[in-house]
């Protein structure tokens, strides 16, 4: 069984408001174990609504869309429905009269434009809203080459949106699949420090089409995310499926992997500094202090990241005779542990007016001292410039990790 998701109204399509109701009603029908194939957004024209309908009528078996259920003459999903399905619209008196409840109960007189909020295609349910004027709209539409699709229609307040389809339709759904109810769950694997492409071909033919679990890849400033997805006749089902290629996963991948779910980083950090009872300090020039930001952002009490500063070249004595970024950098890790007292000093910097006519011009370089050894790297400021200070921070908090695995 297959889905699509209708999201309704210029403001969408416009780029005014951004569409979280698609997202998660997406979600809430892949818990059901119904696969989303289908993600259309429309403005507030009639004709296309009525195309957008029948579109979704003929390719999907469920159709949940959201907007166009208000009052007023730019809101046409009852109209777009009704002609889409061949029905007319009919006044629900029943409807009527709760809405006329609700303006009464709020003490204003209802307006004459609202009854059409009562008009309901042709054999269609109506779909409560217990805290709204703007009752949905549940339908049967009939193929000849098929099953019927069923249509849940719905308003675009996300809190009115949600409530409804708690209620309503997700038990209506479940009452559709009955015993032939499937699961579709996820899990997210977090990988850094190599290239997509490379990842992917360390991966003995995981990433294909057809292939269940299927596991999917993308990319995110740098961070490698691996979608693993199985569908089977429980959640625990789903979940022991996937185990054998998430094993397959870290064993080809090893350390790049470092963490799941909503993991970054940074809470990988956090949580090794306290696993082995350590701490660290950051100094950081020219990459927009990110690192510094995101272990605040974590460990807010400051238990194991202790302090943090930007710095110059003038900060180091003696930096004039430092003639690379590397030996700079170096001494800032030095002088950041020392300064601070930690086990770890880290130190991330671009610093183009050193040596100039090097390659090292073009890089980051990072460097963690600890009490018995100094490690210092360059990385090459490739990519979009958007990414480029995201890159540095986590190639920083990465080595940092890696010290940290082998403490």
């Amino acid at each position: 069984m297959n889905a699509e998701v209708i999201a309704i109204g210029d403001e969408l399509t416009s780029g005014l408001r951004l569409d979280t109701n698609t997202q998660w009603l997406s979600q809430r029908l892949g818990d059901l174990g119904i696969r989303v194939l289908f993600h259309t957004t429309v403005g507030d024209d009639l004709d296309a609504n009525v195309r957008v309908f029948r579109e979704a009528f003929d390719r999907a078996n469920i159709i949940v869309s959201t907007g166009g259920l208000g009052p007023t003459a730019d809101d046409l999903t009852r109209d777009a429905v009704a002609e889409a399905s061949g029905t007319v619209l009919e006044l629900n008196e029943e409807v009527l009269s709760h809405i006329e409840s609700m303006f009464a109960r709020r003490q204003r007189p209802m307006p004459r434009q609202n009854v059409v909020q009562a008009k309901f295609p042709t054999g269609s349910r109506v779909i409560q809203n217990p805290h709204g004027t703007a009752p949905g709209i549940d339908i049967d539409v009939t193929h000849s080459r098929r099953s019927p699709s069923r249509l849940f229609a719905l308003p675009g307040v996300p809190a009115e949106m949600r409530e409804m389809w708690e209620e309503t339709v997700a038990p209506a759904l479940i009452d559709v699949l009955g015993e032939n109810r499937r699961f579709i769950r996820h899990r997210r694997i977090k990988c850094f420090g190599i290239g997509e492409s490379d990842l992917e071909r360390m991966l003995p033919n995981l990433i294909r089409r057809g292939r269940q679990p299927s596991v999917g890849i993308t990319v995110s400033r740098a961070t490698i995310t691996l979608r693993v997805t199985a569908e089977a006749e429980s959640e625990a089902e789903c979940y022991r499926a996937m185990e054998p290629t998430i094993a397959t996963i870290h064993d080809c991948l090893g350390s790049l992997v470092f963490g799941e779910e909503d993991d970054e980083l940074q809470h990988v950090v956090v949580r090794l500094l306290a696993e082995k009872k350590k701490t660290t300090s950051i100094a950081e020039w020219g990459t927009g202090a990110l690192a510094m930001q995101w272990l605040r952002e974590v460990d807010i009490d400051n238990n194991h990241f202790i302090a943090g500063h930007t710095f110059s070249e003038k900060s180091v004595t003696g930096s004039k005779s430092l003639t690379s970024d590397k030996d700079l950098v170096g001494a800032f890790a030095r002088q950041c542990r020392g300064q601070f007292d930690t086990d770890f000093g880290l130190a991330i910097g671009h610093i183009p007016t050193v040596d100039r006519q090097s390659s090292l011009s073009e890089c980051v370089s990072i460097a963690l001292a600890s009490p018995s050894d100094l490690l210092v790297k360059s990385f090459p400021l490739a990519g979009h410039p958007d990414i480029v200070n995201a890159r540095a921070a986590k190639q920083a908090l990465n080595l940092l990790r890696h010290a940290l695995l082998e403490c």
